[in-house]
């Protein structure tokens, strides 16, 4: 590797399976919350990862509250927002898998002696439940464990830049030595903002929601967020690194 210095990745439905988990505990706590303020609505785990996949629980919070007219104290907000990083926690402690591929490519990635680094918008301990569970640990030290929940006050979500930029200055590295790669349309715009190139990983859209999802994401990935180059399938990553290189 030339120009490149650092591979940052994305954790939930990059590396581990993840996501669709998460939203399962999210679903069930986010329903008990709306029930509690008389709000009719309820969510199914589809319909929240429909429109806040790439979100943490706190945004979400945040965001259907104007949606449903309904207020919340930071009291509560934090109240909830601790009570579902347990569950999440602990479902993927117990569930979680890697996407497929993934252990080959990072084994290759040490071998080379490139340095690696997880960049999640999800709280570090849910981050480390998923790689422990998936025997992913191993490549990434706590240090090297990156939250925009957890590791920046105040807290923030992907697409703000803010944890990509944290990252970076604490690696000692400047953004556009790094590449990453990003599955959602709001990750792979914290990485566009940070000034990283990205590349935009959609075969888990092929592994959960079929063919048609899959495609719609690619073109989402490649024309809103301007990723690099899309990848479908792991194995294809070394050759998505050197066409990342040979951009720029």
């Amino acid at each position: 590797m030339g120009k490149l210095k650092y591979v940052l990745l994305d954790c939930d439905n990059t590396l581990c399976q993840s996501e669709r988990l998460a939203f399962e505990a999210c679903a069930e706590l986010t329903n008990e919350l709306l029930e509690k303020h008389n709000i009719d609505k309820r969510y199914t785990t589809e319909q929240l990862l429909d429109d806040f996949v790439g979100h943490n629980f706190r945004g979400m919070l945040k965001a259907l509250q104007p949606k449903h007219n309904f207020t919340m104290s930071d009291e509560e907000l934090e109240t909830y927002v601790e009570a579902e990083l347990g569950r999440v926690t602990k479902k993927l402690s117990e569930k979680a898998i890697e996407c497929p591929g993934v252990t080959e490519q990072l084994e290759a990635l040490q071998k080379q002696g490139m340095p690696m680094s997880v960049v999640s918008t999800s709280a570090k301990s849910r981050v480390v439940a998923s790689i422990e569970k998936c025997n992913l640990a191993r490549f990434f030290p706590p240090e090297h464990v990156y939250s925009a929940a957890t590791s920046l006050n105040p807290p923030s979500s992907k697409p703000d830049p803010a944890i990509y930029n944290f990252a970076c200055k604490e690696l000692g590295v400047a953004n556009g030595e790094c590449v990453t790669v990003e599955d959602s349309k709001s990750g792979a715009t914290a990485a566009m903002r940070a000034g990283i190139p990205c590349i935009g990983y959609v075969g888990i859209y092929g592994l959960e929601d079929g063919k048609e999802k899959m495609e719609e994401m690619a073109k989402v990935l490649k024309e809103q967020t301007k990723c690099k180059t899309i990848m479908y399938d792991w194995k294809d990553f070394p050759k998505h690194l050197k066409e990342v290189e040979d951009q720029l």
